[in-house]
């Protein structure tokens, strides 16, 4: 039996009829959906229906076959779904130059959510066209933009703009002033506080400190996204404190690319999940997201270790070319330091588990695609000290590719009830900017991996739970009301694919490559992707979380 028409197996002709006769539709609409296998978001089977667009707002959903409309789609064969949510996306740099957001609209993303740890606002005068995110976000609207989007503050953004780039605790001043700044962005519209605890100097801050920061987007009504402080060998530390955050702060948590990342603690996710259920057993709101790839994406400076990242990337520079630092600086990658993330020991301890995604000098550029342990060998040498020298070859930045947890935690982690799909990726284009670019695979391929791999081959998803984690579960968690789900008065958020043959084509060795199977993709009432054309239309909005007030300086 082809596997479409398992999908609406199950259904009794009573409870087909009694769906379709609750509906009394208008007679004529913009754009109607013919003949596909609605699963509206929230969780149940899939029925045959259709769906009425009137403007940019679903009209209908039901037997449409004797209504008018301007355009009809035959979506027979298709699953028609809410657009996919990316409830932890890259591109608030990208859909500046690439508004078109290729990679993720042919995913089927309607809806990308940016701004963790750093965001576009607050910013310091003559950095941007803008210095607050109420700024960006007008900018966006003005210069138009595919998919909708929505931002988080990022902790990161204040404290920086606060205090700048030195490696010192906070005073109690200068959390006051973050708070304020916290304040502002959350009545400009941001969804709530994201954290990037992993690096300096964000790393700085105390638990203490972020409950307070914290509160300032709960009272406004917002979430805590938070990537956490350790995610190797301090994770259960970590995920305690991000718990405590939620409980500190009375808010909801969600936990950025849950994951083990460290080769000595694979296979121990499930006391995480132990850990988070006693914690929702108590009464908070604790939850998370989840990439479906084994592998994760930082920078080579991430080696580095903390300590010499104090100053900014120019004092990291000069302390790199400083031979008695070297010797300190090696010393501390290759054993470790308490408290700190080791991005070489997580991987093993093995150059191999790096692949190198960009270079800005020529003489590196063959290495883009190729593992660090390659670029060793050419060199020859020390691999410290060739680490070293890359970087200051790259004024400090390479993005790289970390392969560090196992296939069988990230399963576990995705099959949660309160976990939800994100991309951590961004909007690009082979034929953009960044065409040189060799990125991680999940900037093309997350929302169609879910679908191909792991609902339809693996089967560790049923095909109505994993769109519940690609739509309404991230709108919900966000507390974006309208949008997430295929109901009369919803935004037209669609997704059209083919779940026979949907799957992701990026790979990392190759990853600049569309998906399959994503057929038709519509925003806000207007077709963006047309059996699999891009129609260049930008009809994407900025949506502001709860906070946002109308004067609301921007």
């Amino acid at each position: 039996m082809p596997y479409r028409e398992t999908l609406i197996r199950g259904l009794g002709p009573a409870v087909l009829s009694a769906f379709l006769c609750s509906c009394a539709p208008q007679s004529s609409f913009e754009l109607v959906i013919d003949n596909g296998i609605v699963i509206d978001g929230s969780g149940a089977p899939g029925e045959q229906l259709d769906v009425g667009v009137s403007g940019a707002r679903i009209a209908a959903v039901g037997d449409l076959a004797d209504s008018d409309a301007q355009r009809r789609i035959d979506a027979t064969g298709l699953v028609v779904a809410p657009g996919f949510i990316d409830i932890h996306n890259h591109s608030d740099h990208t859909l500046l130059d690439e508004p078109n957001c290729e990679s993720m609209i042919r995913q089927g993303v309607t809806t990308m959510v940016l701004g963790e740890g750093g965001s576009q606002g607050p910013l310091p005068p003559g950095e941007q066209e803008w210095e607050t995110l109420g700024g960006y976000f007008a900018h966006v609207e003005e210069q138009g933009v595919a998919a909708n989007i929505a931002s988080y503050v990022g902790q990161t953004q204040v404290w920086t703009f606060v205090k700048g780039l030195a490696m010192t605790p906070a005073t109690d001043e200068e959390i006051g002033h973050m708070r304020h700044e916290i304040a502002k962005a959350m009545q400009q519209g941001a969804l709530g506080l994201s954290t990037s605890l992993l690096m300096p100097p964000a790393s700085l801050v105390t638990t203490e400190q972020l409950v307070e920061l914290a509160k300032v987007a709960s009272e406004h009504g917002g979430i805590y996204s938070t990537h956490i402080r350790d995610e190797g060998q301090g994770v259960f530390d970590s995920i305690a404190e991000a718990i405590e955050v939620g409980r500190g702060a009375d808010i909801r948590v969600d936990i950025i690319h849950m994951k083990i990342a460290d080769k000595a603690l694979w296979g121990r996710m499930s006391e995480v999940v132990a850990m988070i259920d006693e914690a929702r057993q108590e009464g908070l709101d604790i939850r998370a997201n989840v990439y479906p790839y084994t592998a994760g994406q930082n920078n080579l400076r991430a080696i580095i270790p903390p300590w010499a990242h104090d100053g900014g990337n120019d004092a990291m520079l000069k302390r790199l070319r400083d031979p008695k630092l070297r010797v300190r600086m090696k010393q501390d990658i290759l054993n470790g330091i308490p408290g700190w993330y080791n991005h070489y020991l997580a991987t093993g301890g093995g150059w191999e588990g790096m692949l190198l995604v960009s270079f800005s000098q020529q003489k590196n550029k063959p290495f883009v695609g190729k593992r660090m342990s390659d670029l060793i060998e050419a060199r020859g040498g020390d691999p410290v000290d060739v680490l070293f020298d890359v970087l200051l070859e790259e004024n400090g930045s390479v993005r790289t590719v970390y392969f560090h947890h196992s296939e069988d935690d990230m399963q576990l982690a995705l099959k949660q009830p309160y976990t939800s799909v994100g991309s951590d990726g961004a909007a690009i284009s082979p034929e953009g900017p960044r065409r040189g670019m060799h990125p991680h695979p999940r900037w093309y391929g997350t929302f169609p991996r879910v679908l191909g791999r792991y609902v339809r081959e693996l089967k560790t998803l049923e095909l109505p739970e994993a769109i519940h984690k690609l739509t309404l579960m991230n709108a919900e968690k966000i507390n974006i009301s309208d949008r997430g789900r295929l109901e009369e008065g919803y935004w037209a958020d669609i997704t059209l694919f083919d779940p026979e043959t949907v799957i992701d084509k990026a790979t990392f060795e190759n990853p600049q490559q569309y998906p399959e199977g994503i057929h038709y993709v519509i925003v806000n009432g207007e077709v963006v992707l047309d059996n699999g054309v891009h129609t260049g239309s930008r009809p994407g909005r900025v949506l502001r979380g709860p906070g946002h007030k109308e004067d609301g300086a921007g």
